[in-house]
């Protein structure tokens, strides 16, 4: 039998680590697929929020034969301090440094970009050790995206928008985010359902930004809440000298916000406007963030929100990562059920090479129970930590301290609340 063709959408965190895992197997060369990895992007994209890897997660980064080289750039993240407008810490949880438990600061921080370009690099070397022994490996292709998808029962014909080309594929996986085009394609109608808000309309801006001294004093992650439920953080960078922001606005009465995420005419410039209007005179040091942010050139604004879906393929389409369940931002989960799904997936279907649709159900019910887990929010959460009125952010200042002096919150995170991720089963081989 020829080995598989897999055409994989997206290359940043689960579509290099399935391509690794895919090669990695313990097949011989002439059975290892040739895989071809399509971004939409001229090159790998350095930019990107601070993430986390949890328990599988990391499990998988040592299977992948990275682990060294993720840890050695981690922003070195010590911990989230809670702040009020005069600086002052209401709550400060720890990172757990050991791995065992899921505290607010992972054990392994660092950048998406970063973990991206990691994930190529492992990916391409992989792929030309197996091209030297005579396999087919990796072929990147930059700056193209799919503008058509169709299946006949045996294979998937596709069209590259740029380059005008069709090519037919065994498979093809779409890993191309929260706003994925390989689902919009293939699931039609269907797909608008599948992105769902999160209670009140969640938004949320990433950028780096010039460090302050404090900041790098501490390395430690700085939460502030205003009035307006309205949020920011300011977060260590692997960089010195820069640090990382996240913004949160919670509002469903606002119609710009959702209008700034979707509509493809609303630029970058306009974007920062908005988040100028809503946290320039927020407090705290929103001002300098906030003009620090017009200077950015990493800047990328979206609804925070799940993707639901029956099944996570359609014939021989099939989705991995945030294109097929993303938990939100929110989760503590998203990258690390990325690395969870492509190590899953890759095992599925080498047990079922010949079957795509019995290696799809496969995938589907092993990672259903921890993807149920990780989308499942805390009741409320997070327009409960999001007050509308300065009262309100005083009752969350209270309630952070008493967990904080009663380290009733350090005892959750030791009796397992948190991400599910130290719970999964990472098999030892790719081939069953």
């Amino acid at each position: 039998m020829a080995p598989l063709e897999i055409l994989i959408v997206g290359c940043s965190i689960a579509g290099p680590a399935l391509a690794t895992c895919l090669l990695l197997s313990d097949v011989p060369v002439s059975q290892k697929p040739h895989i071809t990895v399509l971004e939409r992007s001229n090159g790998m994209r350095t930019e990107g929020q601070n993430i986390d890897v949890r328990g599988a997660g990391v499990t998988i980064l040592r299977r992948l034969g990275i682990e060294k080289a993720v840890r050695a750039k981690t922003t070195r993240e010590e911990g989230v301090r809670m702040v009020d407008s005069r600086n002052r810490t209401w709550g400060q949880f720890v990172a757990d440094k050991s791995g065992k438990t899921s505290t607010p600061t992972a054990d392994i921080e660092i950048l998406r970009g970063t973990l991206a370009k990691i994930l190529f690099q492992r990916a391409r070397s992989v792929s030309d050790a197996v091209q030297a022994e005579g396999g087919h490996g990796v072929e990147f292709v930059w700056a193209d995206t799919l503008d058509a998808i169709e299946q006949d029962g045996l294979k998937v014909h596709v069209h590259f928008a740029k380059s005008g080309k069709t090519k037919a594929f065994d498979l093809v996986v779409g890993a191309d985010g929260l706003q994925s085009t390989t689902r919009s394609m293939a699931w039609g109608p269907q797909a608008d359902d599948a992105v769902q808000k999160l209670a009140g309309g969640v938004y949320g801006a990433f950028f780096s930004i010039p460090a302050w001294e404090a900041d790098e004093e501490t390395l430690w992650r700085k939460w502030y809440h205003a009035s307006g439920r309205r949020s920011i953080m300011v977060r260590p960078h692997e960089q010195r000298g820069r640090a990382t922001a996240f913004m949160t606005v919670i509002a469903d009465t606002d119609a710009r916000l959702e209008r700034a995420a979707t509509n493809k005419n609303n630029t970058v410039a306009v974007q920062k406007a908005l988040m100028k209007e809503y946290f320039g005179e927020a407090g705290w040091e929103c001002e300098r963030v906030v003009d620090d942010m017009m200077q950015s050139t990493d800047f990328y604004y979206d609804s925070i929100a799940q993707v639901k879906l029956d099944h996570w393929s359609k014939g021989r389409v099939v989705l991995l990562g945030d294109a097929g369940y993303c938990a939100s931002a929110f989760s503590g989960m998203g990258t690390t059920l990325g690395l969870i799904g492509a190590w899953k997936l890759a095992g599925c279907i080498f047990q079922h090479p010949n079957d795509p649709q019995r290696a799809f159900d496969l995938y589907e019910a092993r990672m259903q129970p921890t993807v149920a887990l990780a989308q499942k929010l805390a009741p409320g959460f997070p327009r409960s930590l999001h007050p509308a009125t300065d009262w309100g952010v005083w009752l969350i200042h209270a309630f952070v301290w008493v967990l904080w002096v009663s380290r009733v919150f350090g005892l959750l995170m030791k009796l397992g609340a948190g991400p599910p991720a130290h719970s999964v089963q990472v098999e030892e081989t790719q081939v069953h």
